[in-house]
């Protein structure tokens, strides 16, 4: 499950890509775009933010509280990532035509990337421990290992040999809800840039949708199962997909008529 996970880690984000521009005539750079953008808001400037704020005078009242390290990670992933898709949308995006498909590239753009980096690469690395653990390599692992991050691969160790091939499984529907979730919120703030005026309270709606959806799946993982928490999770995505879908249908009138038609 863990090689199967790995390869589609890379594999799903990139047949998205090829199916957008084939099939749908979507432009690479928009996805390309989406992609940038989640890799400098996201792992570069909201992990400095992260590094600041939680190994400060607050960080250990954070970590230490649930709903505190909930609210404060959802609300943080809401801001950077939306407002990284904002921005991009609004001075990376003019030469793009007003309709939906570019909201939809720029989401698989982001998505895309966050799986390969978050789920496939991750992947990798959690299979060549497992690997050297069925090749009685532990020590070996453990000894090339930083003295302050022994006993977090310890503890690493100790759950990798317990967790179920199914456990896995759930780690790839889980990509998918956030793939359309991130479609979602693309839409909305595509829509935010585009129209402008009226519309842009959709902007800060998407940062507050990504906060909830964040800080709920959070919480929930300390008191439900983990099936329980991915069904909410994708509830609350496919939700978001739908509220995208009627917002877009009203931003973008004339593509809707002649799709109608």
């Amino acid at each position: 499950m863990m090689a199967v996970n790995a390869l589609l880690g890379f594999a799903i984000p990139v047949c998205l890509a090829w199916w957008a521009v084939k099939k749908h005539q979507a432009r690479l750079s928009t996805i390309l775009i989406g992609a940038a953008t989640f890799v400098v808001f996201a792992l570069v400037l909201e992990s400095i933010v992260h590094q600041i704020v939680l190994k400060g005078p607050s960080g250990a009242a954070i970590q230490g509280n649930t709903l505190y390290l909930a609210l404060y990670g959802g609300l943080m992933a809401g801001l950077f990532e939306e407002t990284g898709r904002f921005l991009s949308m609004k001075f990376l995006l003019r030469k793009e035509p007003t309709e939906t498909k570019p909201g939809v590239s720029y989401g698989l753009g982001h998505g895309g990337v966050e799986m390969v980096i978050v789920f496939g690469i991750s992947m990798i690395s959690t299979l060549t421990m497992a690997i050297m653990v069925n090749l009685g390599q532990t020590d070996t692992l453990l000894a090339s290992a930083p003295a302050e991050a022994k006993d977090q691969l310890t503890a690493t160790l100790e759950q990798l040999q317990t967790t179920s091939a199914g456990t896995y499984l759930l780690g790839l529907w889980e990509r998918f809800s956030a793939i359309t979730l991130h479609m979602g919120l693309s839409i909305l703030v595509w829509a935010a840039v585009r129209k402008g005026g009226k519309w842009l309270w959709l902007f800060p709606a998407a940062a507050l949708l990504h906060a909830l959806v964040d800080a709920l799946a959070v919480i929930l993982s300390k008191s439900a199962g983990m099936v329980t928490v991915e069904l909410i999770v994708m509830a609350l995505a496919i939700a978001v997909a739908a509220i995208a879908w009627m917002v877009a249908r009203r931003a973008f009138p004339t593509e809707a008529a002649t799709a109608t038609e």
